[in-house]
């Protein structure tokens, strides 16, 4: 009875120091970039050409325009798109 006691504690040390602590990991901060103050303003570039000049000097050609279509006879005909499959 007089060595239990010291037994127990010591048994209690030694459980306690073969505990595995994990290591604290510090993650270095991410530094941030910060804008400095805007630098002068810099030479106007020159002014750009304009669209093909073409033969006749002008920006393009305006291309032919499409036939009239015809008109109707009167029946409307809806079209309506396949219905899609339920999403599971």
């Amino acid at each position: 009875m007089k060595y239990t006691l010291p037994m127990f504690v010591i048994a209690a040390a030694l459980t306690l120091v073969a505990c595995d602590r994990p290591a604290v990991v510090t993650v270095p901060a991410t530094p941030v970039a910060v804008p400095g103050p805007a630098g002068p303003t810099g030479a106007t570039g020159a002014t750009g050409d304009t669209g093909n000049t073409g033969s006749s000097g002008g920006t393009g050609a305006t291309g032919d325009t499409g036939a009239t279509g015809k008109t109707g006879d009167g029946t409307t005909v809806i079209v309506t798109p396949p219905a899609s499959a339920p999403a599971n």
